[in-house]
Formats: structure tokens, C-alpha cells, sequence
């Protein structure tokens, strides 16, 4: 059986959500993915493959990627 989370740190990335105010819209728009604020952190949810390529996009935007 995989573990929880492994398969919980390929379905989501968590940044804080200042750093996503430039690209927030363009996100949404490209990829199939929610964004859930909490407390000035946002939770980044959707498919391994979205997950991947949402990475790649927000390092290419100079957002940090933990």
C-alpha cells in the first residue's frame, strides 16, 4: 500500500500566498488544479501530472517550490 504521504506530496504544493499574486489567474486558467487560502498559506490540489507541471511553472516565476 503507497504511503499517505507520498501520494499527498504529488496531489499538492503549499506556498504561502503572496507569493502567488502575480500568477495566481494564470494558473487557474492553464491548469486543472484548486487553490485553497488558509491563514495567508494556499494549498495548491490536482493531479501528479498537474501537480509536475505546475511546479515547473511556478519555479520558472521565481515562486519557491519546497
Amino acid at each position: 500500500m503507497p504511503d499517505p504521504s507520498n501520494l499527498r506530496d504529488s496531489t499538492q504544493i503549499v506556498v504561502p500566498c503572496a507569493s502567488l499574486e502575480d500568477v495566481r489567474e494564470e494558473l487557474k486558467r492553464e491548469f486543472t488544479i484548486t487553490v485553497f487560502p488558509s491563514d495567508g498559506i494556499c494549498k495548491i490540489i490536482g493531479s501528479p501530472v498537474e501537480i509536475k507541471a505546475v511546479s515547473d511553472f511556478l519555479t520558472r516565476h521565481g515562486v519557491t517550490v519546497p
